[in-house]
């Protein structure tokens, strides 16, 4: 199963679209995990329309519409891995501790927010993931999203992909 993740795409604030490469691995994936902080609803049914499979939850930045929509927390099993989306997982330190505790039966957990990547994993085994900003880079030198596959209820070959600047 391929999975693309992205989050804090903030459209059409920070951009008035997704950089055509992150559609074009949209339309490749079998699912897509969007962590938060669409900002326009409009996006979120393009989304659908697109993708073979949508799971996603509302930001901060989102207002009433998408969160009539999607959850504060999604959690889904996909070919075997249990993953739980939330869009705030607060400060950095202690981050990994802080979500072992809240998502005990989770194999990883993607989030957002902060527009920063991150791959870590928690003592216990659990698998942090932000896939960053394909919109809005912040500090970081480039704009991000992240695929990965799940064969068999492992995470594989995880990567993180640059966007060209727009």
């Amino acid at each position: 199963m391929k999975v693309l993740f992205t989050a804090d795409t903030h459209v059409p604030k920070r951009a008035r679209d997704l950089p055509e490469p992150l559609w074009h691995a949209i339309d490749a994936a079998d699912v897509v995990v969007h962590a938060g902080d669409w900002v326009d609803v409009a996006l979120l049914d393009r989304l659908e329309e697109r993708a073979a499979r949508v799971v996603g939850v509302y930001g901060n930045n989102d207002g009433p519409p998408l969160r009539a929509r999607l959850p504060e927390v999604a959690r889904v099993g996909l070919a075997g891995l249990r993953l739980a989306v939330v869009h705030e997982t607060g400060p950095a330190l202690g981050r990994e501790r802080r979500c072992a505790e809240r998502f005990p039966d989770t194999d990883v957990l993607v989030f957002g927010h902060s527009h920063i990547p991150w791959d870590s994993v928690a003592p216990g085994g659990l698998r942090l993931l932000n896939p960053g900003s394909p919109t809005d880079r912040r500090r970081q030198p480039v704009a991000t999203y992240l695929t990965a596959e799940i064969r068999d209820g492992e995470l594989l070959d995880v990567t993180l992909h640059p966007l060209p600047r727009g």
